[in-house]
Parts: C-alpha cells; sequence; structure tokens
C-alpha cells in the first residue's frame, strides 16, 4: 500500500509540476475536490474527447451527437428518480470525524479478498508453468474458492440492504467484518444514513420568485429529453445512438482521489436506443466493443476487467463497469447499462408527451429500450496519465521520468531544439515549426544543453524531439528522436509530417479496435 500512496503522489505531483493540473483557486487555499486543468492537461483532456467522438459518432452511421443545457427543467430530475433516489450511504466514524461512503468501505474489503485470491492464482502459475488450467483452478482451490465465495456473499447482502433501505444492516456488515477506518484503524462508526448528492440553484431575478433548480448530476437525462428532436430531425431509424459530453456536477461528501472523484466533472456518454428484446444483445456488444476502445491505447489489457453489478440502479436490468488498475487499485473507469425503458415512459409520464418510436414496418409505436455507455473523461485522463508516468533506469545506470502518453494522445506532438541559439539555427527551427504547425500540436525549445532539453520533453510526454545543427543548413536534415526508446534518426525536412503522422494519427489508433 506504501509503495502504491508513493506512486499516485508522484502521479499528483509531476502533474503539476509539468502543467497539467492545477489545485483549483490555489492562491486562496484551494477548494476541496476541484482541480483546473492547466496548458498541458487542457490538450491531453481535449485530445482524449476528440478519440471518444471520433470513435462514436464519426465512426458510427447511426450515433449523433448533442450539447444539451445544464440547466434542465426541474420537473426533469423528479421523473429521473433523482430527486428520491440518487443518495449515496454515508459512515462517520467517531473518533477520527472522518466521512466514508459505507458501500466504498466494503467493496474495499472485497477488493482486499480478490487481490489475496489472485496471489493464490499467481503462485500456482509460477509452479505449474504451461500446464496451469487457471479455471480449473479458480473452482477447486479452496482457498481461492473461500475468497472469492466470501466476496461475492458479502456484495449480495450489501446490495440487499441498499436496495431494501435496511441500512441498519449494512452498519452490522460493516461492524462483523471489522473494517477500520482507512486513516486511523478506528472501528467505532455511527449509523449508515443515506445523502442526495445534487447540487440546489435558483433561476429568476427575485428571491421570491426564482425557480428551484439543480446542477445536472449526469449528461444522460438531456439525450433522453432530446430523443424525439434528433429522431425526428435526424430521420434516424432504431437502432441508433445519441451521443454527448460535458459537465455534470455532485455534492461528492467524500470526494477523494485527486480526479478520480470530484464535485465538478465531465462525462462522455452514448444512449443507444433499441427495440425491447433486443436489448441484451446490444448490452453485450458495447461491452466489446468499449473495452477494444480502451485496449487501442496500449495502456496493457491486463489493467483492465469488468465488474458486473450485484446492485442494480433503479432504472438497469443489467449493468457492468469496466475497472481500471489506478495507483490505488482497480476501481470504475466506465459503466455499461441497459437502462430498459424506464427513462423515456418517466418522462412521458412527467411530461405528458409521447417519447414514442413510429416503426413503419410494423406500422406501430413503442417506447425504445436504451443501452448506455458511460466513461468519465477525468477518470480517463487519470487512467492514461497515471499509467504513463515512468521512471526508467538507462544502460549507464541513470534515470529519466518519463510520461509515456499514447502518442495519438499526447498534447504535444514534436518539439523542435536547435543545438544552439546561433548561426542560423534557430531560424530554421522557427520554419520547421511555422510547416509542421497546421497539422499537429508543436513547442519550441532552446534553452538548456539539447540532453536536459530531451529529459524536460520526456516527462512532458512529448513523443519526438526534432534537432537542428549545422549538418541541417547543409543538407536539410535533422536527428528526430523517439521519446519511447530514446532512438535517433536522421531525416530529412520534408519527411517529418509524414514520420508524425504515421504516429500519432487517431486513424491508425483507432484501426487497433478491428
Amino acid at each position: 500500500m506504501a509503495k502504491q500512496d508513493d506512486i499516485f503522489k508522484n502521479v499528483i505531483s509531476h502533474a503539476k509540476e509539468y502543467g497539467y493540473i492545477f489545485p483549483s483557486s490555489e492562491i486562496y487555499d484551494g477548494l476541496s475536490a476541484v482541480y483546473d486543468y492547466a496548458q498541458n492537461g487542457v490538450e491531453l483532456k481535449k485530445n482524449i474527447r476528440e478519440y471518444w467522438w471520433k470513435s462514436m459518432v464519426q465512426m458510427h452511421e447511426n450515433i449523433v451527437g448533442i450539447d444539451a443545457a445544464i440547466f434542465m427543467h426541474p420537473t426533469t430530475w423528479k421523473a429521473s428518480g433523482h430527486v428520491d433516489a440518487f443518495n449515496d450511504p454515508l459512515i462517520d466514524n467517531k473518533d477520527s470525524k472522518k466521512r466514508y461512503r459505507a458501500d466504498v468501505l466494503i467493496e474495499d474489503y472485497c477488493e482486499k479478498l480478490w487481490q489475496k485470491a489472485q496471489k493464490e492464482i499467481e503462485k500456482a502459475k509460477g509452479r505449474f508453468g504451461d500446464a496451469f488450467n487457471e479455471e480449473e483452478f479458480i473452482t477447486t482451490n479452496p482457498r481461492v474458492v473461500e475468497y472469492l465465495s466470501k466476496k461475492k456473499e458479502i456484495l449480495e447482502r450489501m446490495a440487499s440492504g441498499l436496495d431494501s433501505g435496511n441500512l441498519e444492516d449494512v452498519k452490522a456488515l460493516i461492524e462483523e467484518l471489522g473494517i477500520a477506518d482507512p486513516e486511523t484503524g478506528s472501528k467505532n462508526w455511527t449509523d449508515v444514513r443515506q445523502f442526495n448528492l445534487m447540487f440546489g440553484t435558483k433561476l429568476g431575478a427575485s428571491a421570491d420568485t426564482a425557480m428551484d433548480l439543480y446542477l445536472r448530476p449526469e449528461t444522460a437525462q438531456g439525450i433522453f429529453v432530446n430523443f424525439l428532436n434528433v429522431q425526428k430531425t435526424g430521420r434516424m431509424k432504431i437502432p441508433f445512438g445519441i451521443a454527448q459530453t460535458g459537465k455534470a456536477f455532485r455534492n461528492e461528501i467524500v470526494a477523494r482521489q485527486f480526479i478520480f472523484r470530484m464535485r465538478e466533472f465531465e462525462q462522455m456518454e452514448m444512449q443507444f436506443f433499441v427495440k425491447p428484446g433486443e436489448e441484451m444483445t446490444y448490452y453485450e456488444y458495447w461491452k466489446e466493443t468499449r473495452l477494444k476502445w480502451h485496449l487501442s491505447l496500449g495502456l496493457g489489457k491486463e489493467n483492465y476487467r469488468f465488474h458486473d453489478h450485484e446492485k442494480l440502479a433503479h432504472y438497469a436490468n443489467a449493468a457492468a463497469d469496466i475497472e481500471f488498475n489506478f495507483p490505488f487499485g482497480f476501481k470504475e473507469l466506465e459503466g455499461i447499462h441497459s437502462r430498459t425503458d424506464f427513462d423515456l415512459k418517466a418522462h412521458e409520464q412527467h411530461s405528458g408527451k409521447k417519447l414514442q418510436f413510429f416503426d413503419n414496418e410494423t406500422n406501430s409505436s413503442y417506447v425504445p429500450y436504451v443501452v448506455e455507455t458511460s466513461v468519465g473523461l477525468d477518470r480517463m485522463f487519470l487512467s492514461v496519465f497515471s499509467k504513463a508516468l515512468q521512471e526508467e533506469t538507462l544502460e549507464d545506470g541513470s534515470t529519466r521520468t518519463v510520461l509515456k502518453l499514447p502518442s495519438v494522445l499526447a498534447p504535444t506532438k514534436a518539439a523542435v531544439l536547435p543545438l544552439i541559439k546561433r548561426d542560423g539555427l534557430p531560424e530554421v527551427a522557427r520554419e520547421i515549426i511555422e510547416e509542421l504547425k497546421w497539422d499537429f500540436n508543436v513547442a519550441y525549445d532552446e534553452k538548456d544543453a539539447v540532453g536536459r532539453r530531451y529529459r524536460r520533453q520526456d516527462a512532458l510526454g512529448t513523443p519526438f524531439c526534432i534537432t537542428v545543427d549545422h549538418q541541417t543548413l547543409e543538407d536539410k536534415t535533422v536527428t528526430i528522436r523517439h521519446r519511447d526508446t530514446m532512438q535517433q534518426d536522421r531525416v530529412s525536412i520534408a519527411e517529418l509530417r509524414n514520420i508524425i503522422n504515421e504516429e500519432v494519427s487517431m486513424r491508425n489508433w483507432l484501426q487497433k479496435m478491428k
């Protein structure tokens, strides 16, 4: 755990030092769980958003995008169930005065059981080598069976307690498992209680006449209330999807782990409307498709896993998370949910307007079912950034800090470096910048020795460094250095655009999904 904590601290400090993420309002001592994306962070975030949008909207003929407003009519949130059911189960430790989500405490306990099972599996792999049958071992080894069955039993009991509102049993479960305050070790807990997560605000010129509103806690409802508008104006046929990226707001009482859980965050969601009875086919399709998208970034298949929900939301008949191995363990990165027809029917009921699809083939109307994919952009940022940050020991015994971002997402694709600041080299470097900047985000760097500049660009995550030297003046060639391998090649200036494009083009990266 100490090593994980150190890695996470390095991630947070590196993000600030190299212009990726700053604490918000830092000169006023900041604001808890609120962060600003800095000059490099905003570029990485934009590139992740574009990578998602291109794969989700541009690559699918039957998916279109919208950008719905943050403010919505308050009845929206009554219809969606957020007013009555958008709660987190909270518990306080009486000794430390710290507040926690009860379900997260239990899930973290279960994660330790899973890790113990994994250790047994890894040991067996080492003993048996190629002859190892993992599936058989998981179902027959007494320790592994015990760990996994206990985990399942605990999660099912927790889900039952939360579903039925039996919060006394949720507390009893915490006490029976001996779960302690992660920071102090105290087991002196309060009762569990529910807390609504929506931020309230007002709309109107005076306090007397102002309407009570909410900052949206999710982006999905903006899609649902626009279902018919999009379907008719786009002449969309079932199945089709509506995608959206945008800010959402949740009054997280237990907001921790840097940008993993914030009060203001961004979602990338797509709601896929299907014929009733076909939802599970598309549910499985989108589980597979979304995992392929994540794997296309090359962060390692071992860092992803599916987690099927024991406790389903009030609108779902199936739900799974794609979890990622963050520095603090496996946590939810993306959710895939079969939302049934709950949302459209609820908005029909509360608005009095029909939200149905007319099928010309059967000459009948029906309320479509919905399959949702929802990924947190900030969590996606953290997954990419944390896995990319590496300390490497080189052949000469020295070390380097390198941010091995997927080059398609890197904020700056290339840095152009004149070897020295005279003899016409800066002028040639500027000419290269002028040529490349039409296609790529490029930077100019002339300060310090070239070796130090290489290290700085490594730490910034820049895939290529282009060095202009005296030979450049003679034959119009430059040295191009690759961040990940540190290999250096001599190439002509005319080749630079194609070399960089081959490595950073979204087309080439997204084709890995095939």
